[in-house]
């Protein structure tokens, strides 16, 4: 299911982003060639395992899908693309060619696929908030506080803590506070403690810790009892006679009331056989009897939600859009800061992924709500990539074309040809330490 969701995902972008070069290349009658989802060679190699699942010829267009997986392209005639043709350095321009089209034409044609992904990610968001709205866990309605992961405790956090802002704003939804503590690199964290708020430092450090457990680790969930949702079938909780509702009170004399506490006290019985847990079920106290994995796990899932403020918004078609639209430029706005990160934030190239880090991001189930989020989010992440300035990339085109347009000098097909060499040289540097993501992690 999450190979299954990841590639419809990755089809569905790829074409939309060659639509968008497709499109308007056929408005200013510029002659496309070819209009293909993946590769009809072993990209970047143009002239290596030609062949395709599909194709068909359409006037002057031939469509089809090609066999290696990893994007698309359209090849616009008169243009050195992923195919490298250097044909176009040996021949005279034809009008029908890119290389013939006014400056402004040529920079709509490379805008085109951003432009398509910018669209589809603020549509995306726009229909999300539609059918489903949007549901958050407000900071300030956690009863309980917040529960503590190692690096959360290292920056000094405790459990039951109430955060309530950063560099003395607030924050309003919990789910967002690592991400904005990586993005906006606060100084300060305010929670409450004991009735009084006080100051935690965020060092650089932190920040690099938090980034690097990101994909592993939780930072901060709401900190909750410890109450049984559901019994593991032939588990030792099932065999012990655990029932969902049970609360769980104490691990032998030990006593609990929240989740970390009783992860703190069951660790102490690793692979023990017949420890007594004290449960409420009801009105009654009732003491079980059950062996501990030696990972110091019983077998049961703990009911969270009940004890969750979630609070559920329902929008109608205007706000929608007005929310959506900020929700896609705030996501815009996080690829900029994510980039400046790389660079800023110690380890931070560590983190960068590929496929198998977006494999891991898909459900195990298919979830079209989570599928949507992905596709929309995504589209937006392809947009910016594609409009950083390197050769092979749009922005490589855009950034030539700009330049012609300000200073009226045209850059040369041959420059752009080496220029593209160098670019494809970086991009597959990037391809292969992105990809390694699943050796990283």
């Amino acid at each position: 299911m999450q190979i299954l969701q990841l590639i419809l995902a990755l089809s569905i972008l790829v074409t939309i982003h060659e639509f968008g070069h497709f499109f308007f290349a056929k408005l200013f009658k510029t002659k496309v060639e070819k209009f293909y989802l993946f590769f009809d060679f072993l990209f970047p190699f143009a002239n290596v395992a030609n062949f395709s699942l599909f194709k068909k010829k359409i006037g002057e267009t031939e469509y089809g899908i090609g066999w290696f997986p990893l994007g698309g392209y359209v090849q616009i005639s008169g243009m050195i693309d992923e195919q490298m043709d250097t044909s176009v350095l040996k021949t005279e321009p034809q009008p029908w060619e890119f290389r013939s089209k006014p400056a402004w034409q040529r920079l709509l044609i490379m805008l085109g696929g951003i432009l398509m992904n910018v669209i589809l990610g603020i549509f995306i968001y726009w229909m999300i908030l539609l059918v489903w709205g949007k549901d958050s866990i407000p900071v300030s309605e956690l009863k309980y506080g917040v529960q503590c992961d190692s690096v959360a405790l290292s920056m000094g956090l405790k459990n039951g803590d109430q955060i309530i802002s950063l560099d003395h704003q607030p924050i309003s939804s919990l789910e967002k506070l690592s991400l904005k503590i990586i993005m906006d690199q606060p100084k300060t964290m305010q929670v409450k403690r004991n009735g009084q708020i006080i100051d935690i430092p965020i060092t650089e450090q932190a920040i690099s810790d938090l980034l690097a457990n990101a994909k592993t680790s939780f930072f901060v969930i709401p900190r909750t009892p410890v109450e049984v949702d559901s019994v593991l079938p032939h588990s030792y909780a099932d065999d012990a006679g655990f029932k969902k509702g049970d609360v769980i009170i104490k691990v032998d004399s030990i006593p609990v009331f929240f989740f970390d506490e009783y992860q703190a006290a069951v660790m102490n019985y690793k692979g023990k056989e017949k420890v007594p847990f004290t449960v409420l079920r009801g009105k009654d106290t009732v003491v079980l009897y059950s062996n501990v994995t030696t990972q110091g796990t019983l077998g049961f899932i703990r009911n969270m939600e009940k004890y969750l403020p979630i609070k559920h918004e329902r929008y109608g078609v205007i706000d929608a859009i007005k929310q959506g639209t900020q929700n896609a430029i705030d996501a815009l706005v996080m690829q900029v800061k994510q980039f400046k990160i790389l660079f800023t934030v110690k380890d931070a190239h560590k983190q960068v992924g590929g496929f198998y880090t977006m494999y891991k991001a898909m459900p195990q189930t298919w979830d079209w709500r989570a599928f949507w989020s992905f596709t929309g989010f995504l589209s937006l992440v392809l947009a910016f990539m594609n409009f950083l300035p390197i050769p092979m990339l749009d922005g490589g085109y855009i950034l030539f074309t700009l330049f012609e347009m300000i200073t009226g000098i045209k850059v040369s097909e041959k420059v752009i040809y080496y220029a593209n060499q160098v670019g494809l040289f970086l991009l597959l540097a990037l391809m292969i330490w992105a990809n390694t993501d699943w050796l990283r992690n």
